[in-house]
C-alpha cells in the first residue's frame, strides 16, 4: 500500500483551508470525501471567476474540481478509466477516448493537403510540419531541430547517453522504444515486413526500403568524387573511404586498420580461430561468409561470372579477372 500526502489549499479566504490531507491509494479507490469535499469547496467560488482550486503539490490552479482531480491523479497514479478490450487503463476519459480509436480504426482527423487521416488531433497537428516544414523543437545542446517533441526527447537522449529501454531477454538497451521493438526481432525470428516481388522478409520498414531497391535500380546515393552510385548511404561512406585512404577500424591485436568493420570482424576470427560458417553439405568450416559461398559452388557447379568477350563462365570472380587477362593479352602475375 502506498500513502499519499497531499497538501490543498483554495483560493479564498472564505473557503476552510485543508491541509494536511492523507489518503490511501489503492488502484481506483480514493477518500469518499475527497470529491464531495472538492465540488462542494470550487463550487463555492466557482461564480467569481477566479480560479478557485489550487494544488499546493504545484502550484497549478483550477477553476472546476474536476480539472484539480486529474491533475491529483498524476501524483496518486490513479487510472480509473479502464479499456473493456484491453489491458489499458488511463486517469482521464478523454485519453481513454482516443485510445478507443486504435481498437476502432476510427480516423477522423484528416489532411486538407494529402488526405491522410488520423486518429487524434495532435497526430495530425504533427503531421502538418511534414507539409510546412516547420521545426519548433530545438536542442540546447546543437543546431538540431524537430517537428515533434518526441523526436527532440529522444535525440536528447544522444547528448546524455541515457538508454532507458531495456531487453528483458539480454543485457542490450536503447535510447529509443523503436529500436528495443526492432531488436525483439532477433529473439523471436519474427520478420513482418515482406517484399511483394521476391517474398522476402525483413525485420524492420528500413530494411525492406533499401532492399526494394535491388529491384528498382534506384541508386540514390552518389560520389561527388567519381560518380558511383549506390542503394544505401552506409555503402556511400565506405566507398569514400577508398577516395580518402582513411581506415578507421583497427585491429587490437595486430594493428591491421581496415575501411570496413565488416573487413575488420572477418580479419579477428584469424586470430580466434572462430569458424563460424559451416557447409551443410560436407563438414567444411569457414571463417568467412564469403569463402562459403564460393565453397557451396563446387557442389552445385553453379558458375556465375560471365566473359562478355566470349562463351566462358566461372564459379569465382578472381578466375574471371585472369581469364580476361587472355582477352587483353596482360600477363597473370
Amino acid at each position: 500500500m502506498t500513502m499519499y500526502l497531499l497538501l490543498l489549499s483554495f483560493s479564498s479566504s472564505r473557503v476552510p483551508r485543508l491541509m494536511g490531507l492523507l489518503f490511501f491509494c489503492l488502484g481506483e479507490v480514493l477518500l469518499p470525501s475527497l470529491d464531495k469535499t472538492l465540488k462542494k469547496e470550487c463550487r463555492t467560488e466557482a461564480h467569481s471567476g477566479e480560479n478557485a482550486c489550487r494544488c499546493d503539490l504545484c502550484q497549478a490552479n483550477f477553476t472546476q474540481s474536476a480539472t484539480l482531480k486529474r491533475r491529483l491523479r498524476t501524483y496518486s497514479g490513479e487510472k480509473p478509466f479502464k479499456c473493456n478490450l484491453c489491458q489499458a487503463d488511463f486517469s482521464d476519459s478523454g485519453s481513454l477516448k482516443r485510445h478507443l480509436r486504435s481498437h476502432s480504426g476510427e480516423k477522423t482527423f484528416k489532411c486538407a493537403i494529402c488526405q491522410a487521416r488520423f486518429n487524434q488531433p495532435g497526430h495530425l497537428k504533427s503531421h502538418l510540419r511534414v507539409h510546412s516544414g516547420e521545426k519548433p523543437f530545438k536542442c540546447d545542446l546543437c543546431q538540431a531541430s524537430f517537428s515533434q517533441s518526441t523526436t527532440l526527447k529522444s535525440h536528447l537522449r544522444t547528448h546524455s547517453g541515457e538508454k532507458p529501454f531495456k531487453c528483458d531477454l539480454c543485457q542490450a538497451s536503447f535510447s529509443v522504444s523503436g529500436a528495443l521493438k526492432n531488436h525483439l526481432r532477433t529473439h523471436t525470428g519474427e520478420k513482418p515486413f515482406k517484399c511483394d516481388i521476391c517474398e522476402a522478409r525483413f525485420r524492420e520498414s528500413g530494411h525492406l526500403k533499401r532492399h526494394m531497391r535491388v529491384h528498382s535500380g534506384e541508386k540514390p546515393f552518389n560520389c561527388d568524387i567519381c560518380q558511383a552510385g549506390f542503394t544505401q548511404s552506409e555503402t556511400l561512406k565506405s566507398h569514400l573511404r577508398a577516395h580518402s585512404g582513411e581506415k578507421p577500424f583497427k585491429c587490437d591485436l595486430c594493428q591491421s586498420r581496415f575501411r570496413h568493420s565488416a573487413t575488420l570482424k572477418n580479419h579477428i576470427r584469424i586470430h580466434t580461430g572462430e569458424k563460424p560458417f559451416s557447409c551443410d553439405l560436407c563438414q567444411a568450416v569457414f571463417s568467412v561468409l564469403r569463402t562459403l559461398k564460393r565453397h557451396i559452388r563446387t557442389h552445385t557447379g553453379e558458375k556465375p561470372f560471365k566473359c562478355d568477350l566470349c562463351e566462358a563462365s566461372f564459379s569465382q570472380s578472381g578466375t574471371l579477372k585472369r581469364h580476361l587477362r587472355t582477352h587483353t593479352g596482360k600477363k597473370n602475375i
